[in-house]
């Protein structure tokens, strides 16, 4: 079995990691054009427990959040980038624009989310905290932006 699995196939994951008294954390991100900040978001996330799982946004979420011409990786490419990281247990797809849905499904331990978030604006802090889990703020300061870095090779280009 790799890395990267269905949403169906990480239930079974999750309870039986949760029947061993492990804790699972949830991190996700478009992950698009992969920098050292997603890098370090992840080392913070697979510190806060024993198996991190990584739910990455599908090509139409990513357009939706981010704009026209986004994402510049497709999906499976950016799923596979994720899963080749060390920190990094399992990598799923998921296509709403939050992953609302994802936490209620697998109830992880941890919800970690990038330090451009506070614990009281993580946008699914109710529902994490609903079903007996935490969030985490990790990484480093968000001083890398995939959004930003490709703004500034578009200047580049202008005449």
């Amino acid at each position: 079995m790799g890395k990267i699995a269905g949403r169906e196939e990480l239930r079974g994951i999750v309870r039986d990691v949760k029947e061993r008294g492990q804790i699972v954390v949830l991190a996700n991100g478009a992950f698009d054009i992969f920098h050292v900040g997603h890098l370090r978001y992840l080392q913070g996330a697979k510190a806060e427990g024993d198996v991190l799982i990584v739910a990455v946004n599908d090509d139409a979420s990513v357009r939706a959040l981010k704009g026209k011409g986004r994402p510049i990786i497709p999906r499976e490419d950016r799923m596979g980038i994720v899963a080749a990281m060390e920190p990094v247990d399992y990598v799923v797809s998921f296509h709403e624009s939050t992953v609302e849905n994802l936490l209620r499904e697998l109830k992880p331990d941890v919800h970690a989310k990038g330090a451009d978030y506070t614990t009281e604006t993580v946008p699914e802090k109710d529902i994490v905290r609903e079903y007996g889990g935490r969030v985490a703020i990790v990484g480093d300061p968000k001083d890398h932006s995939t959004s930003e870095f490709i703004g500034k090779q578009m200047e580049r280009r202008e005449p």
